[in-house]
């Protein structure tokens, strides 16, 4: 056989694609600063030790604004901007998701 008549190798992805179908919301878990107005409603929001506001999370430490039955953010449309800015994909994002290997198959 010819060296051009080979069939190239092809490097498979280790992960699948992330996409919210497929995403455990592991993002919600973090603490998550309010630094504008974006409407969040006040029944979402605390107060940290250092007197800035949060998005308030409940005892299991999830964001408050989570459907615990979908896993999407109940508030999407008024969510505070450090979740617009963090991109399903994105370094962060996967990096949150290597931290927490117990909830992907």
């Amino acid at each position: 056989m010819t060296e051009s008549a080979r069939i190239p190798l092809t490097q498979l992805a280790n992960e699948a694609a992330v996409s919210c179908a497929n995403c455990a919301a592991c993002c919600c878990q973090l603490e998550v600063m309010l630094i504008s107005d974006t409407g969040v409603p006040r029944r979402f929001i605390a107060i940290d030790d250092w007197g800035g506001e949060v998005m308030r999370r409940l005892d299991d430490g999830w964001c408050a604004a989570l459907d615990r039955d979908s896993m999407l953010c109940s508030i999407y449309e008024q969510r505070p901007l450090i979740c617009r800015e963090f991109e399903t994909a994105s370094a962060e994002c996967l990096d949150e998701r290597r931290g927490m290997p117990g909830i992907y198959r």
